[in-house]
């Protein structure tokens, strides 16, 4: 059975092309973070402009600003134009409101692309375009395991950048990771044999990635989402409630972690930890700390990356003032706490769970792979990047849009004819 053409795709000619240009360049995001790890949001852009052109030359303006509206109009839609509102105000109050205007624009870049791709209404992939992107995931992968193992020789043959240590490539393991689940989702569903041995192939691949990769926070991501889902095989109910409870929990108390682990984690089992792993915590300590100097309306949108120069930052004390220029608190639910206050934490946090209580509405098989994928990112993100990166958001942004259209995959399947 053929899954109906989008009629924005079919038209016109031009909706056509435009639809198939923008497709592929989602199709080849993966192999662009390879080449520039910071390319995602340009793609993503780039991918809504075609989209945006298709919907126009397909069927006018007039249901494509149906679509945004009901996007914008639902509770999660509402609650993440408070948040994106909020952010741009705490802008008033930074003491850099210039370069938190301009980390604002990169958080928006590509919140906005992907608004704009799901309102177009002409993303509709078929089994053909999650096959291509699976292949793409692959070979994104495989290039980037074989520059570890090789120490870049792709990239100095290719004179692509001067950055060649293997944790600048961290985002872009990531981007495999975050990508193949959503990938890996669809073609496994309701996908035939080849299919499902596709969907196999990118979750081997993008897992020795991953455990080769030099980025922790992938492996924890990942683990994560293996056991969350496993867990959600065998007691979904109590699996996705303690996942709400968790997250929850981190959002509420991101600025008390830091000062409880200091205080209850054995010696001996500090004594253990990486370097790098034992600093983190000293860093969310100090986060930590400045954010309960001003825990309601926070510093500033993008505040945490210059808190050092901020006149506050003379009230910390001593020891852990040193840490401030570190630029990010390494965690995202701490970063907004420090940035945009309780308030704004509260807005992610109600976006959050209300995201888990839609998810909990589908059926288990539906559930599962997503609610497993948001406690694997959210995991990540509690004690990896800064929290606001174009290339982080766009990556979800499209992973996003892939879940989005699963339940369309799985009704019909079928390449189109």
């Amino acid at each position: 059975m053929s899954r109906p053409a989008s009629s924005v795709v079919t038209g016109t000619p031009i909706a056509g092309a435009a639809a198939a240009l923008g497709h592929g360049l989602l199709a080849a995001l993966p192999l662009a973070m390879w080449a520039a790890t910071r390319s995602a949001p340009l793609f993503l852009a780039l991918a809504a402009l075609a989209f945006l052109v298709a919907a126009v030359a397909g069927e006018g303006l007039v249901p494509m600003r149906v679509r945004l509206w009901k996007l914008l109009s639902s509770p999660l839609g509402l609650l993440l134009f408070v948040f994106a509102l909020w952010a741009l105000l705490s802008t008033s109050w930074s003491h850099r409101p210039v370069a938190g205007l301009r980390m604002w624009g990169e958080f928006m870049l590509p919140v906005l692309a992907g608004l704009a791709i799901a309102a177009s209404g002409a993303f509709a992939p078929s089994r053909r375009f999650m096959r291509v992107l699976a292949v793409t995931v692959i070979l994104a992968a495989c290039l980037l395991y074989y520059e570890f193992v090789t120490e870049f020789a792709v990239r100095k043959w290719l004179a692509l950048d001067r950055r060649q240590e293997s944790f600048y490539f961290n985002r872009a393991a990531l981007t495999c990771l975050i990508l193949a689940v959503p990938v890996i989702h669809c073609l496994w569903q309701e996908g035939g044999g080849r299919d499902r041995a596709l969907a196999g192939l990118v979750g081997l691949v993008v897992a020795v990635l991953v455990f080769a990769s030099d980025s922790e926070a992938a492996k924890l991501g990942l683990v994560v989402m293996v056991a969350a889902r496993l867990a959600l095989a065998v007691a979904p109910r109590l699996a996705l409630a303690a996942t709400a409870a968790a997250f929850l929990a981190t959002m509420a108390l991101a600025p008390a972690i830091g000062p409880a682990l200091e205080a209850e984690m054995p010696a001996a089992l500090r004594s253990h930890l990486q370097p790098s792993h034992e600093v983190r915590i000293d860093i969310w300590e100090t986060f930590g700390e400045a954010a309960m100097l001003r825990p309601v309306l926070g510093y500033g949108f993008n505040a945490a990356a210059t808190l050092d120069q901020n006149p506050v930052a003379q009230r910390i004390s001593q020891p852990r003032r040193a840490l401030l220029p570190i630029g990010h608190p390494h965690s995202a639910p701490l970063q907004a706490w420090v940035d945009t206050g309780l308030v704004g934490a509260a807005l992610l946090a109600a976006a959050g769970l209300l995201l888990l209580a839609r998810l909990r509405r589908l059926s288990h098989a539906r559930a599962a792979m997503p609610v497993a994928f948001f406690a694997g990112c959210f995991a990540i993100v509690v004690v990896a990047h800064g929290a606001w990166q174009g290339w982080w958001i766009a990556i979800l942004a499209l992973a996003a849009l892939l879940f989005c259209a699963a339940p369309l995959n799985t009704r019909n399947l079928e390449d189109r004819t």
